[in-house]
């Protein structure tokens, strides 16, 4: 995922250089002296991991000196798929009944405004029966508007983080009551290039990832991949594949039809890469899942789903309620998860077939069989239009 500082769905990751919810301002220029596992793929763009990534190694540290009363130079963390990378704590302080730990994010080679942050995590003793509570520190955000996957008024630390974090520091200090407060340091400035003041997201950064690390972005080698994972789909007679804006989707939708793994094409943001090739060399069944905003931009006909360069149409999309909900309301929302919400999932529907139709225009004939599948926020199937 490209991360650059906004708040988004678990279905937008760090897989994949997309979320309709953040803006690319710079290019930060790379530093290996962090993190250990940023390594070198066949791209020669070097991986990096996400700010949840780094507030839970930052939240550990610091719950582990408030255990043990010393730090260690290095802190080890798990992550979601099992990889066990190794951070260097950069600052770190300890004091009656508190602990703080910083991290220095390392973003690799992607484009990135937190590239270089320091992600700081102090954990402190809590009122007795309060449990462990997670707070925004200096330059966090908190959400103000609903269609978020974060409430009004939490910070603004996504869902996967969340769990990251609670669970490394729950590891050390199973029974604690604790405060365990995530900073940023000059965050709010950097969260004004991007577009968390637009969506409600107020004081700073959002805390972001679902599997903590970061692929670095490229549209080149992006688009080369997905076309290579067609290439090799039909070399393999794959009948059916399915390409997916993110990791949740895929999950769904190989679950879903049995499908095998090299079925499964990462398209990320590139429906245009995708689609345009699969034209000149097609396969016999193709299905596009995604999250609501993604494939509602494809249903305008966009080719590429990343924010930088397409945007929902939300007067479009009240258009396309019609008859479903006030047009107004869905005119108006903050995003378009939200308008999803106030509509109800006969919108899912309605998109997904926008949907294939934008991406039949797009095959030009090519004798592809094309559906589209809605996945929601909780893994849900919410519409595909290959079901009776």
């Amino acid at each position: 995922m490209l991360e650059t500082g906004g708040i988004v769905a678990a279905e937008l990751t760090e897989k994949r250089p997309s979320s309709f919810l953040v803006g690319i301002f710079r290019r930060g220029q790379m530093d290996d002296s962090t993190q250990s596992m940023a390594a070198r793929g066949e791209t020669d763009l070097r991986t990096g991991f996400t700010t949840g990534a780094c507030a839970t190694a930052a939240a550990k540290a610091a719950a582990s000196a408030l255990r043990d009363g010393r730090f260690e130079p290095r802190v080890t963390i798990t992550l979601p798929r099992g990889e066990r990378p190794s951070f260097e704590l950069v600052e770190t302080a300890l004091g009656p009944g508190w602990a703080r730990a910083a991290v220095q994010k390392d973003a690799g080679d992607d484009p990135d405004v937190t590239h270089g942050a320091l992600i700081q995590a102090t954990v402190r003793h809590a009122l007795q029966g309060t449990g462990l509570c997670l707070l925004a520190g200096e330059g966090v955000g908190t959400v103000t508007r609903p269609g978020l996957p974060v409430p009004p008024g939490a910070p603004a630390i996504n869902p996967v983080p969340r769990r990251m974090i609670t669970e490394a520091v729950r590891a050390i200090a199973p029974d604690l009551d604790l405060e365990v407060e995530i900073s940023v340091p000059g965050g709010a400035a950097l969260a004004t290039r991007t577009w968390n003041p637009r969506l409600g997201i107020e004081g700073g950064l959002s805390i972001l990832g679902t599997t903590g690390i970061v692929k670095p972005y490229s549209c080149a080698a992006w688009i080369a991949s997905i076309h290579r994972g067609i290439d090799v789909a039909r070399a393999g007679s794959v009948a059916h594949a399915a390409a997916s804006t993110g990791s949740t989707s895929e999950t769904v939708v190989q679950h879903h039809y049995a499908l095998p793994d090299h079925a499964l094409l990462d398209m990320g943001d590139f429906a245009g890469g995708l689609l345009k090739y699969l034209r000149r060399h097609p396969l016999p069944r193709l299905t596009i899942a995604g999250g609501f905003g993604k494939l509602t931009k494809l249903a305008q006909g966009a080719v590429d789903l990343h924010s930088a360069r397409s945007q929902v149409d939300f007067d479009r999309l009240a258009a396309r309620a019609e008859g479903l909900a006030d047009p107004g309301a869905v005119g108006s929302a903050n995003t378009a998860q939200q308008a999803l919400e106030i509509a109800g999932p006969e919108l899912a529907a309605r998109i997904a077939a926008d949907a294939k139709a934008a991406a039949r225009v797009l095959l030009a004939g090519a004798p592809v069989r094309v559906d589209v599948m809605v996945v929601d926020r909780q893994g849900r199937i919410a519409a595909d239009t290959a079901a009776p």
